[in-house]
Parts: C-alpha cells; structure tokens; sequence
C-alpha cells in the first residue's frame, strides 16, 4: 500500500506507522505538486523583483558567511555547493524505522510549496521510501545548531545525483524532520509499552492477591484526571475474572499508586503524541517560504529558527522519567512477591525448591537485584535535557545546539531497560501463581504462555540469565512490531 500525501496534515502519527514502521511508500499528491510548482515560481519572481532583498543561502551565503551577498551570477554556482562539512558524523545508525521517518517528515515542508523548492525534489525524496536501503546516519555526535549532521548523509546520495538550483540545498538540510521522526517514533513505542505495562502489573496484582478496591471505578470520578481513570480501566479490563481469596487488607504503597504512576504514564504519553503531531505536520524550513496572498503577490521567504524543536525534547524526557518510575515499582512488586512474610505466598516462590534444599534464597530471589541495576541504568538515562551551548564555530551564530537528538537516546535507553525490568517482574508474577497453582485472568493468560514459553517456572534452580535476556528482548520487539 502507499500513503497518500496532499497536504502537510496528512503526515501523522498514521503515516509513520505506516511507512516508517510498516513498510509502505509514499505518493506526492497532483494537487499538491501543483501547490508545489506554483510556490516554486512565485519564489522565483520574488528574488528577481527585489535588488535588495535577503534570502539566507539564496541571495546570501550560507552559515558564518551569511552577511556576503550573492551577486546574481553567483547564485547558481553556490547553490550546487555540496555541504561536505557536514558530514562528520559517526557512530551507531539510527534504525532503519528512525530513518525512513526522518525522510517522511522532510516531506512537510514541501507539501505546501514552503520550501520554495521544485516538484522534482519533492519526487526524489518521497521515492526514497520505495523500499531501497535507508542511508546511514549516525545516532552519535548530533550536536549542531540544528539537524545537518544528520539531513546532509541522509540526503548526501540524493544531491549528488542531482544539480541543484537555488534554495534547493537548504531545504534538504534546513529544518527540523529528524526531531519530528524521533519524538514520534518514541510516542508510537510509548503507546506499546504503556499497554505492556498495563498487563504485566495486573499480573503482579493478581499475583499478590492484592485487593480489588485499590483498582475501583468509583476512583476514576474522586480522582478526577482522565489519565488516571484510563489507567483504572486498564487494569480492571486485565484483572476481570480475577481469583478470590484476597487479602482483607490493604497492599503497599506501590501496589496502591499503580493507576496514578500508569495515570502520568498516559499523561506522558499524550503529550508526546501531541508534539509528534504537532511537529510531523510542521513548517519547520530556514528560510521559510510563505505563500502569496493579497499583500504579497509574489510570497515572502523569512529567516527563523523552525530548525530548533523545543517541544520535542521535554516530551522525551517525560517518557524516560516515567519508564525509570515505572522500573522502581517492578523492582518494589518483586521484592514484596518474594517476600513471604508481607506477599503471604510460600517460601517456594523464594528458592524454586523446598526451603530445606538450599540457602534460602535461590535464583529466582535473585531476580530484583538484576531489576535494580536496570532500574539505575533508566535512572541515569532519565536525566533532563538542557539546552547545549555550542561555540565550535568561533563567535559566530551557531551558538546552541539541538537536543532531540540527546532525548531521543536516552528515553530509548531507559525505555529498554524498562522492557527487561517488566520481563523480570513478570516471571516473578507467573512463579508466584505457579507455585500456587492458580490461573491467571482471562485476559492475562496470553501473556503468561509466552512468559513461561521463554522463562518456564522453576521447580528447580537453573542459569536464569540468558532466559530473562531472551524475554526482556522479545518484550522491546514487541514495543516495536510492525
């Protein structure tokens, strides 16, 4: 199939998942390669009306050169300059997904003719998603001004392929696509993992026999945030069914705050969904051509700092915040599982065995200490991202770098680690019901089967490490099946 684009709204969290996660390509609509045509031409008139007029990279030159006008004649030559100084970067690529979202994105300033750019560029980028091999651009040493060090080896083919014309250079590496694709690739993996989240403490619910009143409807109104009666429904959509003999008391505290911890993990959630929509859609383009309209029949084109995404990054870091909250709570409902005096559950559950055979202690106690060292590991990774100074250009304008980049990486690193704590937290869970020999709910039984199909219970002890490996893996492709 291929995604349809006509307009600059038409490129959403939809269309990523579409193309970006699944595979599909991507048709430039004729209406809009019109608009595009059109803009393209008024752009034209617009510099060879005005002597006077300023165009970074147009009329200009480009970067710490930017005060030196062009002389006509010397447009076209700088426009066919190759950005190889840009091409610095190194390290780790980006996953493929990651990139054909960069090259999605890019696609929004062209849809309206904001890039002043020719229908052929247009074509050449949307044809990248055709399913041929994404170019390598490195997940490391992003730190400039704004996303050129990774839009230059992502076009860098593309460029060399074709002669460009005026303003045709910047508006393949000018703006801010790569942050757009990656607060949107993160926001498609939160929806997955708040899901997963959701299942696997229901599961330790369960397990604990933890009292229902904690999940109860009448909350959602007292409470009074949406957020947290979506996570009050989500767990009792899990635990329908759920088995009697409960505790007549009440459980810890971190089995009593699990719908407001999930409720901010939704909040999260929506607000970075909200900046992916926001941000897919956005004219992000340095300069940004502005149509014509009835005061300027010829458009205008207008120097910003669309390049620099400032909602990006607070949403990344919100996510990676709440995955390292939510590691705490599986290193807390671990701990309790396993301990006998406050889960009332059998010292079985502790050792895999029968107390008088071992130490006390077994390898399946052992478990919250791995889930504590990925707890630290997300902790450490959630850190706030700060805008960076940056001088590497002398005194010149390039003076504060971007910072989706740095959020991006360190919410999928805590993300991740989140994945393999829920993994570990779940096999204490289906231990504790297997050493009870009870049932999960309905709705839980699926996710107990592939648990136990990777991590089987432990009657005896046995090296747990790579199973639980295995399990945190097949967690994180699950957060990022196509």
């Amino acid at each position: 199939m291929t995604v349809r684009l006509a307009r600059r709204a038409d490129i959403g969290l939809d269309a990523v998942m579409r193309v970006a996660w699944q595979g599909e390509g991507v048709e430039i609509a004729p209406e809009a390669l019109g608009r595009i045509a059109e803009c393209r031409a008024a752009f034209l008139r617009l510099i060879d009306s005005d002597e006077v007029i300023n165009v970074y990279g147009v009329t200009t030159a480009m970067g710490e050169l930017a005060s030196q006008r062009l002389a006509r004649q010397d447009r076209d030559r700088h426009a066919r300059i190759k950005p190889y100084p840009a091409a610095t970067s190194f390290g780790d690529p980006y996953p493929e997904r990651v990139v054909r979202g960069m090259v999605l994105a890019r696609l929004a300033n062209f849809i309206e003719g904001h890039a002043a750019t020719t229908p052929r560029i247009a074509l050449a980028v949307a044809s990248m998603l055709d399913g041929r091999p994404m170019p390598r651009v490195a997940s490391s040493g992003q730190g400039g001004a704004g996303e050129i060090l990774a839009l230059y080896p992502l076009f860098a083919e593309l460029t060399a392929e074709m002669e460009l014309e005026v303003k045709e250079r910047g508006s393949l590496i000018n703006g801010s696509p790569c942050a757009a694709a990656l607060i949107a690739d993160a926001a498609l993996a939160a929806r997955r993992r708040v899901e997963l989240i959701e299942q696997v403490f229901a599961l330790s619910i369960e397990a604990f026999r933890a009292p229902l009143e904690h999940y109860d409807e009448a909350l959602e109104d007292l409470w009074g945030d949406p957020h947290e009666a979506a996570a009050l429904r989500g767990l009792r959509k899990y635990l329908n069914g759920a088995g009697s003999g409960r505790r007549n008391y009440q459980a810890p505290v971190s089995y009593r705050i699990v719908p407001r911890v999930l409720g901010q993990a939704r909040r999260a959630l929506a607000a970075a969904e909200r900046a992916a929509s926001i941000s897919l859609s956005s004219a992000s383009d340095n300069p940004v051509f502005i149509p014509p309209d009835a005061d300027h029949p010829n458009g205008r084109c207008i120097s910003t700092g669309g390049y620099h995404n400032a909602m990006a990054t607070p949403a990344l870091d919100d996510l990676a915040a709440i995955w390292a909250d939510i590691c705490l709570l599986c290193d807390r409902h671990g701990s309790k599982l396993l301990n006998g005096r406050v889960s009332h559950l059998p010292d079985l559950l502790m050792v895999g065995r029968h107390p008088s055979d071992s130490d006390g202690h077994g390898n399946v106690g052992y478990i919250p200490m791995a889930i504590t060292g990925y707890l630290e590991q997300a902790k450490n990774a959630a850190q706030r991202t700060f805008l960076p100074g940056t001088e590497s250009a002398g005194a010149g304008q390039d003076d504060v770098a971007a910072t989706a980049f740095l959020a991006w990486a360190k919410e999928a690193r805590a993300g991740r680690c989140l994945d393999a704590a829920l993994g570990m937290l779940a096999v204490i869970a289906s231990q504790a019901l297997h050493v009870t020999q009870r049932e999960a709910p309905p709705a839980l039984g699926q996710l107990v089967r592939d648990v136990r199909a990777i991590v089987p219970p432990v009657d005896q002890d046995r090296v747990l490490g790579p199973e639980l490996g295995q399990l945190a893996d097949r967690m994180t492709a699950r957060v990022f099946a196509a």
